[in-house]
């Protein structure tokens, strides 16, 4: 876990390391952003009642990489705070604050 600056706000970003895959995730106190790992879709029907913010970026090997992707896939509740898939992960997370 690492602190990340942009816009002079503090993000954290996780990385775990698996065999095989890594796990990548930025986050605000409100939302998070992630790597393929993530399923956008369980978050939008099965827990659709905990507004989940979020949004997924594939293909991704680094926290640096996941901030400069274009988004493949956000939750309901991301589209509500002006997040869409093709916006990069750290203009997501801007409005995630």
């Amino acid at each position: 876990m690492i602190p990340i600056i942009l816009d002079n706000h503090t993000f954290l970003a996780i990385s775990v390391r698996l065999p095989k895959t890594n796990l990548l995730a930025v986050a605000s106190e409100k939302g998070y952003i992630m790597c393929g790992a993530l399923d956008v879709g369980l978050l939008n029907d099965k827990l659709r009642d905990r507004k989940i913010l979020a949004g997924r970026a594939t293909g991704v090997t680094s926290i640096e990489e996941l901030l400069d992707a274009p988004l493949e896939s956000v939750t309901w509740e991301a589209v509500e705070q002006g997040i869409h898939p093709g916006m990069l992960g750290k203009e997501a997370l801007i409005k995630m604050i």
